[in-house]
């Protein structure tokens, strides 16, 4: 038999809105890469050396985390502990627009379009014709 489902309702609940204010040994990182075994690589603001962290129990098989989504981990959970990992995701971002109003989001985190922007020097040419070269044989 399965968890219950309210259970899983709540932690959906949790990580649709942000927290007033972020508590002290919490930082919002961004995910780099996703080691396996619920370990993931994170990058925080500062551009320090990455960071391994673990997801609880509580959000296995239940919140899934992509490469560049959003994270709020703990850095003070394993501060006594002798083991590779630095910290541990206590929240998972997953409206990213709402966070973003916080005034604790932090600004090296800046939004990227879908799209990288085309040279503005070079004009487009979707929808255009082609130019008309001019001949020889018309004088």
């Amino acid at each position: 038999m399965g968890k219950p489902k309210r259970n899983f309702l709540a932690t959906a609940e949790q990580t649709l809105t942000p927290p007033a204010e972020l508590t002290e040994g919490h930082a919002i990182a961004r995910v780099r890469k996703i080691e396996g075994n619920n370990l993931y690589l994170v990058d925080l603001p500062a551009g320090k050396d990455p960071l391994l962290v673990e997801l609880p129990s509580r959000f296995r098989s239940q919140i899934w985390i992509k490469r560049g989504g959003f994270v709020v981990i703990d850095t003070a959970a394993f501060e006594g502990r002798s083991n590779k990992l630095d910290g541990e995701i206590v929240n998972v971002v997953r409206d990213e627009k709402q966070w973003r109003k916080q005034g604790y989001w932090p600004s090296e985190f800046v939004k990227r379009s879908a799209y990288p922007d085309d040279s503005e020097d070079e004009e487009s040419t979707v929808g255009k014709m082609p130019p008309v070269e001019a001949s020889d044989d018309e004088t």
